[in-house]
């Protein structure tokens, strides 16, 4: 397990990287989507700023508690941690909605980001901890460090989406 010291500096130059990609594009070409049926790259901005506040929630529940301390995360999460990547191939989420709304600017976008960079260090750096873990609907049970782990794995993730939407935009 890598330390937090470790996590915080992954997650940080994840989200980094994001905010970054902003400046490439315009709002219109953030909405734009490469194919009928899939998302734009705003899209996948809007996917990432949600997922990660759903994560964050967690991160702030999980070491207020005592609960579920002993519970583990599944086998298939376990592999995930282990590597601390998803699978290099495309993902299957019931989660995910289609219709996902366009962001309304590039602003919005980065002001997200850096909202959620800001709570993220904050959370890491007064967090006391119980040892609790709360659910992920897929994977069973995490620790704090383990969401932000996660959340970070995500983040990098969709960059291979990202990659895939930029191809299809640029062609």
């Amino acid at each position: 397990m890598l330390s937090t010291p470790e996590l915080l500096s992954g997650f940080n130059s994840s989200i980094e990287l994001w905010t970054g990609y902003l400046n490439a594009y315009t709002l219109q070409q953030l909405q734009q989507r490469p194919a009928p049926g899939s998302w734009s790259l705003g899209q996948v901005y809007r996917h990432l700023i949600n997922d990660t506040m759903f994560y964050i929630e967690q991160m702030e529940t999980a070491p207020a508690t005592n609960e579920h301390v002993t519970a583990q995360m599944t086998p298939a999460a376990a592999a995930i941690f282990a590597v601390n990547a998803f699978p290099d191939r495309q993902l299957e989420n019931p989660f995910n909605d289609i219709h996902l709304p366009q962001p309304t600017s590039r602003e919005q976008l980065f002001q997200q980001l850096a909202a959620i960079k800001e709570k993220v260090n904050l959370l890491f750096a007064n967090a006391g901890h119980k040892g609790g873990k709360t659910l992920h609907p897929g994977f069973q049970y995490f620790s704090a460090a383990e969401w932000l782990q996660f959340a970070d794995m995500h983040l990098r993730h969709h960059l291979r989406q990202k990659e895939r939407i930029d191809a299809m935009l640029l062609s």
